[in-house]
């Protein structure tokens, strides 16, 4: 639980014995299977989110078993398997909800911020924003899917790469390595930009066509680019490798100032644009392209006891590929 947010090395989490939730109408309480550590998450406990309330339990990127449901519900859901994603709830009235961005709506409730989330044993969660997960998926492997590959995804269709074409990954984290898979089965050749050597021999085994540092010149122009890194000076490398007409998504929630750049980086109807959240029908689509593919997430079970520990590798970019708590 959070209790003040503070830099993840002061281990600001702390494990606190709390009644088990019940559910409210239209709720569902999760047994938690496994939770994934997300870079949201640490943006959370070290407070460069506004926090709605305090204290806390983050996390987002659920897998649980349902083991009660609220009477308005019936006995239907208790015994399934679900996901949790970031968005916990959207109003469904405004425009933007009617409009098929309920990622937008400005009462939306995101699971880990405004509700507790998924770093404990058991966790109340909205049934409608809850996502069944097919048999054959690993409860583990399958978390990262449900943020980390729901906003790659997001990412990807907003940048225009679900076409095919020349991609640029610029970071090669959690995200970046459930995207380059949906790319690549897209007919993407795709290029990553990254600092580590183990990132860049991670994007080749995963079918990176070309792996560099940022400021490397790649094989040839990118059509769309997305950014998984919270580095906003590269919005304008991006840019710069980016042809005609083509599009560079930022998939992060934060990200740094971008500098000044000549309007000549942006002109010729290239675009930069932000990605916000994302929709239930982002997240169902994933998990319907994560069957068919299939999407191999790379992963590491950390107890969750150990949350603050990983919390500070996530921000020193000490992972392959995914962390995933799992409860003692």
């Amino acid at each position: 639980m959070l209790e003040r947010p503070g830099p993840a090395a002061s281990r600001p989490l702390a494990a606190r014995l709390l009644a088990d939730p019940t559910p409210g109408p239209g709720q569902v309480v999760l047994r938690v299977l496994s939770c994934g550590v997300c870079r949201t998450d640490l943006h959370t406990v070290e407070g460069d989110l506004a926090l709605p309330r305090m204290p806390l339990v983050p996390g987002h990127q659920i897998v649980g078993v349902v083991e009660e449901a609220a009477p308005d519900l019936g006995p239907d859901m208790v015994g399934r398997r679900v996901g949790v994603a970031w968005l916990a709830d959207a109003c469904g009235g405004c425009e933007w909800c009617r409009s098929g961005r309920e990622n937008l709506c400005p009462s939306a409730r995101f699971t880990g911020l405004d509700c507790d989330g998924g770093y404990a044993e058991r966790v109340a969660v909205n049934a409608a924003f809850t996502y069944p997960l097919p048999a054959g998926f690993d409860a583990v492997a399958a978390a990262p899917l449900l943020c980390a590959g729901v906003i790659g995804y997001r990412a990807l269709r907003l940048a225009g790469a679900l076409a095919g074409g020349t991609l640029g990954i610029f970071g090669f984290g959690a995200s970046a390595h459930v995207a380059i898979q949906v790319a690549r089965h897209a007919g993407c050749r795709v290029f990553v930009f990254t600092r580590a050597a183990r990132h860049h021999d991670h994007a080749r085994t995963l079918g990176a066509s070309w792996a560099g540092s940022p400021g490397e010149p790649p094989p040839a122009r990118l059509d769309h680019a997305v950014i998984f890194s919270p580095a906003g000076e590269q919005a304008p490398l991006a840019l710069s490798l980016l042809g005609r007409g083509g599009c560079v998504a930022c998939a992060g929630v934060t990200m740094s100032d971008l500098p000044s750049f000549p309007y000549d980086l942006l002109y010729h109807e290239r675009t930069l644009r932000s990605v916000a959240n994302a929709t239930r029908a982002d997240a169902t689509e994933l998990l319907a392209l994560a069957q068919a593919i299939p999407i191999t997430t790379s992963v590491e079970r950390v107890p969750l006891a150990q949350a603050n520990d990983a919390l500070v590798r996530v921000k020193e970019s000490r992972v392959t590929g995914a962390l995933v708590l799992v409860p003692d």
